[in-house]
């Protein structure tokens, strides 16, 4: 496994994996903004022998507060700590550069979503904490949670 950060020539590689995970990545406009994303911000990528197994990208909100925008693995590789790896990595560079808070918005728990549940685990796993329910943010039936934690 090789993990380094990118600037470009990511894009088909990060949209396989984005693929990958229909349950989490099935609006077509979404994945497409977040393939283009790994270009434009900081972003880094898993590889084995040459094959993108995953990517983080992040956004700067200010200078001390950043966010995972994008994140995935591919589905068949997940539970190997290839997440954990990426977010680890993410979070050490945001420090780095002076980051003192990372948040991650995701599907809020009054959907009943077997994957979103899984996803708010792996972010509680990793150290965030609930801090916000948006009810609207994305839409109604879409209720955004926002959780944060230090970097």
């Amino acid at each position: 496994m090789h993990i380094e950060r990118v600037t470009s020539n990511v894009e088909e590689g990060c949209e396989r994996v984005l693929r990958s995970l229909p349950e989490w990545f099935g609006q077509e406009h979404t994945l497409l903004e977040y393939v283009r994303d790994t270009s434009a911000l900081p972003s880094w990528v898993v590889t084995n022998s040459g094959e993108i197994l995953g990517y983080i990208t992040v956004r700067a909100h200010g200078h001390e507060a950043y966010e995972i925008h994008s994140m995935g693995v591919l589905k068949q590789r997940r539970g190997q700590g290839l997440g954990r790896l990426l977010v680890d990595t993410a979070c050490a560079w945001i420090k780095s550069q002076g980051g003192v808070f990372v948040q991650v918005k995701t599907i809020a728990e009054s959907v009943d979503s077997p994957e979103y549940a899984e996803t708010r685990q792996f972010y509680k796993r990793m150290g965030f904490v609930c801090l916000e329910v948006h009810p609207t943010l994305w839409s109604a039936v879409h209720p955004c949670l926002q959780m944060i934690r230090m970097a």
